[in-house]
């Protein structure tokens, strides 16, 4: 049996685009997402812009919307992201007797995925109705009272990480294993990484893997804010996500969801699916350095690369194209630069490593999987993004990131790098595919 683990399908919602096809063609033409945010009123924080989906619409994507009415909105990415990617794979959805042939006992699903989208308005209010202002103390019988009538409401009170994963599952009627990671910005990665290992481990034969996240809410402004992560160029947000710059200033948080079918070659032979890319390697290692930041010597990320190239059983000399995570906050960039230098040496400054956060904004537990969507694309395509506001570089950071136009040049093999909070280095390899 081979261990080879193909993609035979992908699908995405973020900042630019509602799908692949549309969002590949803003993203090779340098345009952003980023604008002041409308979500919720801003207008007293730090940062008051961010990277929003706009015009989303879940029925222009599925038919039972009513089987997800309790959805989140980061939920509702997911599905929407999931049903492309299950589509151009020819895996049926929403169907009780699918005709496609799968064993829904070997179909799983894997996302990264976060604490996800919280109506702060609907929970204050039934906190507000539960105190008693006389005796200064929470009525927790009137305050369970108030939730209650809040929860039968369409409100978007489910915060469970697993609850993407556990929608998808239901719309493509996957039996098999159903997990989600909540790695921070290394989340989308991972899910991609662990999936690939499932199916070498014969655990499924396909996968419908990826991340799902919105943290576009006061509480994950704020929190962000606190960290001093997140830019606050209030006067010019469409240039504010600057990664590798030298007035770069943090990043700019965006949502969305990106979702790929992995599946065994056997798998893919056998149904004959098209095969659009092959993950042929997975890295994964922790700083155990602080909560917030990586080590300065890049050791946790150094790891991570070396061990993903190992696996796919390539060598530097191989690597085309690296698409690196690249946030824009100060930390980042140096510490990912320096160990992109420790790991590739010489050949380092010639291969062309650029940052799509620059235009997606930061999609969190979405990020890794988006940009392992570009990874397959430029493969395709033989042409790699940009790296949009570089017009003033740190001379500290002197690799080739791509400066403003995407640029066509042959490659074959791509390394997608995620590095989250925590410590978490997550990094997935993804070639050509050679029959």
């Amino acid at each position: 049996m081979s261990k080879r683990t193909v993609i035979t399908g992908m699908g995405i919602i973020c900042p630019i685009g509602h799908n692949v096809e549309h969002t590949w063609k803003e993203i090779l033409a340098g345009r952003t997402g980023v604008c002041a945010t409308t979500i919720f009123d801003a207008s007293e924080y730090p940062t008051k812009f961010s990277a929003e989906v706009k015009g989303f619409d879940l029925s222009r994507h599925i038919k039972n919307v009513e089987h997800h009415r309790n959805a989140n909105r980061g939920c509702g990415f997911a599905l929407a992201a999931a049903a492309q990617a299950c589509r151009q794979s020819g895996v049926q959805i929403e169907t009780d007797r699918p005709s496609d042939s799968i064993d829904r006992r070997r179909l799983g699903v894997y996302l990264g995925a976060g604490e996800g989208s919280v109506d702060n308005r609907a929970f204050f209010d039934s906190i507000i109705n539960g105190w008693d202002s006389q005796a200064r103390r929470m009525d927790w019988v009137k305050w369970a009272a108030a939730a209650g009538r809040l929860m039968k409401a369409p409100h978007e009170l489910q915060q469970e990480a697993n609850m993407p994963a556990a929608h998808v599952a239901l719309m493509a009627g996957a039996r098999g294993p159903v997990r989600s990671c909540l790695t921070a910005c290394a989340a989308g990665t991972q899910a991609a990484g662990e999936a690939m290992m499932m199916i070498r481990r014969g655990d499924a034969d396909l996968v419908v893997t990826g991340g799902a996240h919105s943290m576009i809410h006061p509480l994950g402004v704020m929190g962000f804010n606190r960290l001093t992560a997140l830019s606050r160029r209030n006067e010019s947000p469409e240039t504010a996500s600057r990664p590798f710059s030298r007035t770069r200033d943090g990043f700019v948080i965006g949502e969305g969801a990106a979702v790929l079918v992995l599946e065994s070659l056997d798998s893919a032979r056998r149904r004959g699916a098209e095969i659009i890319g092959e993950l042929a390697g997975y890295g994964s290692s922790s700083d155990a350095f602080r909560v917030t930041d990586m080590h300065e010597s890049g050791r946790g990320a150094i790891q991570a690369i070396e061990a993903a190239l190992a696996d796919a059983e390539i060598t530097t000399a191989d690597v085309d194209y690296i698409s690196t995570h690249g946030t824009g906050t100060v930390e980042n960039d140096a510490v990912e630069t320096r160990a992109i230098k420790a790991v590739f040496g010489n050949r380092a400054k010639s291969i062309p490593a650029s940052s799509v956060k620059s235009m997606l904004g930061h999609l969190i537990g979405a990020a890794g999987a988006a940009e392992l969507i570009t990874c397959v694309l430029a493969i395709r395509d033989n042409i790699v993004p940009p790296t949009i506001n570089l017009d003033d570089p740190d001379p500290e950071l002197d690799l080739d990131y791509v400066p403003n136009e995407a640029r066509k040049t042959p490659v074959n093999v791509a390394v997608n790098e995620s590095f989250g909070f925590g410590g978490q280095n997550n990094v997935v390899v993804v070639k050509r595919f050679e029959p």
